[in-house]
């Protein structure tokens, strides 16, 4: 039997990832209770009608009381305000953690807002999909992803950190520990930027009036189809992301930048040494996804009606 790691928990905001972690910790017997609020009383309302908890309040402050982990499950620009309310009524010894994109702007607002005597280990899910809402969840969401954790600095929480990392695998997760700063350019590469190109594309299509509406949705290729996929994402947490990684996110794209031009002139100037190099060098790195798990080779990327939660 698996021993109980966080006796309580605490999850402030209950979307897709809130909602999983309820349902994974549960399923893996590592908390003895889960406590939940969302700022929407129909959120709460649905959260409660679903079981997604064991209890759920009405307030942040009310749901971190007595808690020995509290989850921030908040859009990375609201992490500020909710870690404010909810400092003076955490319980001395309780560790405090995030499920944001961003790390060092999350770092920097909600750590001077933590107590002594409570810890505060940053922390970022690899898991999701396009769903957000309380009945988004499943318990599944995060078996053999990846969790990057992010300790403070100065070492101090090496403790917390562990047993953190332990919740984290026992609901299915890979954890790694990682800089901050190092979070957030990885980060832009493998997510926030492929976000940007997608929500872009879409607005492309949307834009060129020699392609009506009902044909980019009705002809929709797999390449089309499967790369918006995440333009359906949820756009406030988009918003916060891409304003918060500003740095890392023009660095990347600049980059980007450089490479489309590259091929640009390769398709202009007819160069099909140059495009077939580059797309086995690509091709090579979407292998290694596949190879390492994180994804499947079917040609759905087994994201089918049945599968469609399963990324």
């Amino acid at each position: 039997m698996t021993d109980v790691i966080f006796p309580r928990i605490a999850l402030i905001g209950l979307g897709l990832i809130a909602g999983s972690m309820s349902l994974a910790a549960r399923r893996a017997g590592v908390v003895e209770q889960v406590v939940g609020t969302a700022r929407s009383p129909e959120t709460r309302a649905i959260a409660a009608e679903i079981g997604l908890c064991d209890v759920v309040v009405d307030t942040a402050a009310e749901a971190v009381k007595d808690a020995d982990l509290v989850v921030l499950a908040v859009p990375v620009g609201a992490m500020g305000a909710v870690a404010a309310e909810i400092g003076p009524h955490l319980k001395p010894g309780a560790t405090v953690t995030d499920v944001g994109s961003v790390k060092r702007a999350v770092i920097d607002t909600v750590t001077p807002h933590i107590p002594d005597g409570v810890h505060f280990v940053a922390g970022h899910p690899l898991a999701g999909t396009e769903h957000s809402g309380p009945r988004s969840g499943f318990a599944e969401l995060f078996d053999n992803r990846w969790c990057l954790l992010i300790p403070p600095a100065d070492g101090s929480g090496a403790e917390p950190a562990a047993k953190l990392q332990s919740l984290w695998e026992a609901m299915g997760a890979n954890v790694e520990m990682m800089d901050a700063d190092h979070h957030d350019q990885v980060l832009a590469v493998t997510s926030h930027v492929p976000h940007l190109i997608a929500y872009t594309m879409v607005g492309v299509a949307d834009d060129l009036g020699r392609v009506t509406d009902s044909e980019v949705i009705n002809f929709s290729a797999a390449g089309f189809r499967d790369f918006t996929r995440i333009a359906a994402s949820d756009p406030t947490m988009w918003r916060d992301v891409f304003l918060n990684n500003k740095d890392a996110t023009l660095e990347i794209l600049g980059r980007f930048t450089e490479e489309l031009f590259a091929l640009q002139r390769a398709i202009r100037t007819g160069e099909g040494n140059v495009l077939h190099d580059y797309f086995t060098r690509t091709r090579a790195i979407r292998r290694g996804i596949v190879q390492a798990g994180q994804d499947t080779d079917a040609p759905d990327f087994g994201r089918g009606v049945q599968g469609e939660k399963k990324e």
